[in-house]
Order: structure tokens, then sequence, then C-alpha cells
């Protein structure tokens, strides 16, 4: 999670973490007690390839989660939710402000376990974020993905994200694609 210090974007100045609930998955706002399974994601290799930065220290995950309770959910200032299926955290999810001027508003963000690779849920679960997003009057919601993340793209171009541009960071080509409201 990055960007807790961005500007609000698009008139929209928060976003509560709002259980929300899909044919097969419950996104609901972290416990502490999520944290083991929260690190235990965020140290998969596979996993944190294309999330942000890449694989981080276990310490620093541990941080990051406790930033979660000590600056995100106080100021509701964007949603971050932990992923359910059949009673389990299988998964993390955001909708926020984008810190990046070349991401002009609100970015998605969802993070699965490889257990859940290939069944629709990275559809159902990006569908409901991005429905979120435009229940609080976002114009359009974005989302970056390493360009070799073939599985997110499908899910994107499925979703009806068009591709809006693209930049290069120190770990590769990142793409840019957003959907309207």
């Amino acid at each position: 999670m990055t960007g807790d210090g961005a500007a609000p974007r698009d008139g929209v100045t928060a976003a509560p973490t709002a259980e929300l609930a899909t044919e097969r998955l419950r996104l609901r706002p972290y416990e502490r007690a999520d944290e083991e399974a929260f690190v235990a994601l965020f140290q998969d290799d596979a996993v944190a390839r294309y999330v942000g930065d890449g694989k981080q220290t276990e310490q620093e995950d541990r941080a990051l989660f406790g930033r979660v309770f000590d600056k995100v959910y106080p100021t509701e200032r964007f949603a971050v939710w932990a992923v359910e299926r059949g009673g389990a955290v299988v998964g993390h999810a955001e909708i926020k402000p984008s810190p990046s001027d070349d991401v002009p508003g609100w970015e998605l963000v969802y993070i699965l376990a490889r257990s859940q690779w290939g069944q629709g849920i990275g559809t159902e679960l990006a569908r409901a974020v991005t429905e979120y997003g435009f229940a609080l009057g976002l114009p359009e919601v974005w989302a970056t993905v390493d360009a070799d993340n073939a599985g997110s793209i499908r899910i994107l171009d499925r979703l009806g994200y068009t591709l809006r541009g693209e930049r290069l960071e120190d770990a590769g080509r990142v793409l840019l694609y957003a959907i309207d409201g």
C-alpha cells in the first residue's frame, strides 16, 4: 500500500472500508487477527512478484499491516479489505487515490493467494472493487499492472478497462488501465 499521503482526487475525500460481498467472496475490514494471513500472502514469492516494488521483508510487511490500523482506517482516506473465501483470508484489495501524476484518479489494487488463481476469483474481486469506486461517485477507476502480469491484464480487459498508457520503472514496464463509470 503506497499513497497514504496522496491528495484527494475527483472530489472524493474518503472511502470507508464497507463490507462487500460477491457470489464467492466477502470483503471486510482487516482484524488484528488477520496479520499472519496478510504477511503470508505478501511473503509468497509468486504473489509478491507483481506487488508494488516486489517482495519486502517480513518486518516491512508487518509494518504495512500495522499502518492499515494506524493510518488508513482512522481517517477513512481509502478502503482496504481482507478478502475472504470460505472463511479464510485469501487476498487483499484497496481502492485509493493514486500518488502518481500519470494516474489521475483512484486506483484499484487487488492481490490473491496462488490457491485462488485461475478460478475467476480475480475478476469477481476486481469487479466488486471497481463497482464500489463508482458507487463513491468516481468518474473512472484506474489500475496499474506489470506488463508481464498476463493474468491481471486479462482480468482488466474482461471488465472493460482500456489501456491508457505505460511507464518504465526500475522493475520494468507498467501498463496504465482505466474504466469510465
